[in-house]
C-alpha cells in the first residue's frame, strides 16, 4: 500500500480527533467591542445587520441580510497598508494566500496582565520564552496571551479606559520594533482590541506595533479568543480575512490546528 499523502493524513487527523480545530474568533454582533478614538478622529462602525428577507413576502423561501461593519471590527486582520508606514505595501486582498496558514508561538502573560493591565512585553521576555521553548517560528505568528478575551462581553471592560485613556497590555516600543525588524515572524496576534497596548498613543513612536509591523510588511490579528487552548509551540493558525480590494484589513475567521497526542 502506498504511504498516505500529507493532505490525507491531515484529513484523517481532523476526522479522528488527533488534530483539534480551535476557534480563535470572537463572534461578530452588534455587541462586539470596538476601538474608540478621540472624538476629532473618524470612528469605526459597530457591526450591524439589516434584514433583507426572512421566509416572508420579501423572499418566501430564504433568509438573508446586508451587513455594515468596519474593517477593523471584531476579530480582524491588519494588512500592511493599514498604517502610514506601510501605505505603499499590500492591501488585505493582496496578502499572499500562503501567509494565511502559518505556525504559531504562544507567549502567556496572563498573570502579569491580571496584576497590571498596562503590562508591556519586553525583548527579554521573548528571549526568555525562546530559551525555554526554542526560536520563534520562521514565517509564523507571535500570539500574545493575556487573558483579555475574558472581558470581550463588555465594551467597557474590554477597553478598560479612564480619563487617561485605555489600559490594556501589549508590547513595549523596543519589543515592537524587534518583532517587526529582527524576529522571523510574519505578524503579531493579540486578544485586545488592537495590536498596540492601551497606552501606546503616548509611546515614541505612537502606536509602535502598528508603525513598525506595518512598515515592515507584517500583519496583525486582534481580538483573538481561546489562546489558552493552544500549546506554546506546535499550533498552526489559519487566518481568513475578507479579501477587500484596497482594504486595510477585514474581519476574519481565525482557527488553530492543534495536534493532540
Amino acid at each position: 500500500m502506498p504511504e498516505p499523502s500529507v493532505l490525507a493524513a491531515l484529513v484523517s487527523g481532523l476526522r479522528g480527533g488527533s488534530i483539534e480545530v480551535v476557534d480563535l474568533t470572537s463572534p461578530l454582533s452588534s455587541s462586539t467591542p470596538v476601538i474608540q478614538l478621540p472624538p476629532q478622529f473618524g470612528q469605526t462602525a459597530v457591526f450591524e445587520l439589516e434584514e433583507i428577507s426572512r421566509y416572508d413576502d420579501r423572499g418566501p423561501a430564504w433568509y438573508w441580510n446586508n451587513f455594515r461593519s468596519g474593517e477593523h471590527t471584531g476579530t480582524h486582520f491588519d494588512a500592511p497598508n493599514h498604517w502610514v508606514t506601510g501605505k505603499d505595501l499590500a492591501d488585505v486582498a493582496s496578502v499572499p494566500a500562503r501567509d494565511l496558514i502559518a505556525p504559531a508561538a504562544v507567549l502567556d502573560f496572563t498573570d502579569e496582565a491580571a496584576e497590571n493591565p498596562d503590562f508591556l512585553v519586553e525583548i527579554d521576555h521573548v528571549k526568555a520564552w525562546e530559551a525555554e521553548n526554542g526560536p520563534l517560528p520562521d514565517g509564523g505568528w507571535l500570539l500574545l496571551r493575556t487573558g483579555w478575551d475574558a472581558r470581550s462581553h463588555s465594551q467597557e471592560a474590554f477597553l478598560n479606559a479612564d480619563d487617561n485613556g485605555p489600559h490594556t497590555p501589549g508590547l513595549s516600543p523596543a519589543c515592537a520594533r524587534w518583532v517587526a525588524e529582527e524576529s522571523p515572524v510574519l505578524g503579531l496576534g493579540v486578544e485586545t482590541v488592537g495590536t498596540d497596548a492601551g497606552a501606546a498613543h503616548s509611546f515614541d513612536p505612537a502606536f509602535p506595533c502598528h508603525s513598525y509591523l506595518m512598515g515592515s510588511d507584517k500583519y496583525g490579528l486582534t481580538q483573538l479568543q481561546n489562546l489558552a487552548a493552544l500549546p506554546p509551540t506546535g499550533a498552526v493558525v489559519v487566518a481568513g480575512p475578507l479579501p477587500i480590494v484596497t482594504g486595510s484589513g477585514a474581519p476574519a475567521r481565525v482557527l488553530a490546528l492543534v495536534e493532540r497526542g
